[in-house]
């Protein structure tokens, strides 16, 4: 994949445990346009070893001469979001690849329904800008456990006006779904970003009113868990290599020198699944793409973030 030499230019801390990163193109000319929801993948070389973790781009489509992300800090860090915190600096040298957009907003949408958790709120703000400049229709609604956590809150109020609306955990806001869900008018398109149990319980709660399936969008990129260690055969590339417990099959895969297809990194897009030609135990799915028969057939899988529990793997690459 095409990657770009980027310099930080600015580094913000926004709350507690979110950093705000500006990037410029070390040559110093413009990035490549994006469209609102686009991500890219940043590299970070940790120790010797490459860590490759997806953000959202969260500034204007239409100025390119830099590019805005930001980063959580996991408690249950792989390693990629503490080197960012505590690494990256003003100045520092990193590598990205072009955007990629897998949360695109729907254009012939009667109405745009934007809901966000936490740090899900990144995707949004570039897609506020699309939205605020077509002057389509839409809503913000943000959920945040406590005021200090609530990222960019101010900056979405005065952008949104009375289209925004957040919900304070910690003051005894509640966000409810169906409430929200069943007023909206038809031809509207929901868009959630945010922890896991948020982004299901919306979509099931979409399905149980009857809201059509292309109607529903959501994003959420896992990070990869860690497990026991296996052996992996790569038929194609007539290799076999083991995946330690901290590394994922796609690192392990990159780091054995064989170019392996992705997108987002997150289980989400689909395009690292690789056909499963045998295997000695079971399969872990982590991913959001393969449904639940092509999981259970277990011809299939997402090695950005899935496992398996067995002493060797053999896959078609």
């Amino acid at each position: 994949m095409s990657i770009i030499n980027v310099t930080v230019a600015n580094v913000e801390q926004v709350t507690p445990l979110v950093k705000h990163f500006t990037l410029v193109k070390e040559d110093g000319s413009l990035f490549p346009a994006f469209s609102g929801g686009s991500h890219i993948v940043v590299a970070m070389n940790i120790n010797g070893r490459v860590h490759r973790n997806p953000y959202s781009l969260m500034g204007s489509p239409e100025e390119t001469g830099a590019y805005h992300i930001s980063v959580r800090k996991q408690e249950k860090s792989r390693g990629g979001s503490v080197f960012m915190h505590e690494q990256i600096k003003v100045g520092s040298k990193l590598q990205i690849t072009y955007p990629v957009n897998l949360f695109a907003l729907e254009k012939r949408a009667r109405k745009n329904l934007l809901i966000a958790g936490g740090i899900g709120i990144t995707p949004f703000m570039s897609q506020i800008e699309d939205l605020n400049r077509t002057g389509a229709a839409y809503e913000m609604h943000y959920a945040y456990r406590s005021p200090e956590h609530g990222a960019f809150s101010d900056e979405l109020s005065a952008k949104c006006g009375d289209k925004f609306k957040c919900y304070v955990e910690s003051d005894g806001d509640t966000l409810d779904f169906k409430a929200l869900l069943s007023k909206q008018p038809l031809g509207t398109h929901v868009y959630v970003c945010g922890p896991h149990p948020m982004v299901v319980a919306l979509i099931e709660t979409a399905r149980e009113l009857g809201w059509p399936e292309n109607n529903i969008h959501s994003e959420q990129f896992s990070a990869p868990p860690s497990g026991d260690a296996f052996k992996l055969k790569l038929s194609k590339s007539n290799l076999e290599i083991v995946v330690p417990s901290e590394m994922s099959m796609l690192e392990a895969i990159e780091a054995a020198g064989v170019d392996a297809p992705y997108l987002c990194r997150g289980g989400a897009c689909g395009r690292c699944e690789l056909e499963v030609l045998c295997t000695d135990g079971p399969l872990i799915h982590n991913d959001h793409y393969l449904t639940d028969a092509e999981k259970a057939a277990g011809k299939k899988i997402m090695p950005c973030v899935s496992r398996a529990k067995c002493d060797l793997l053999e896959l078609n690459i």
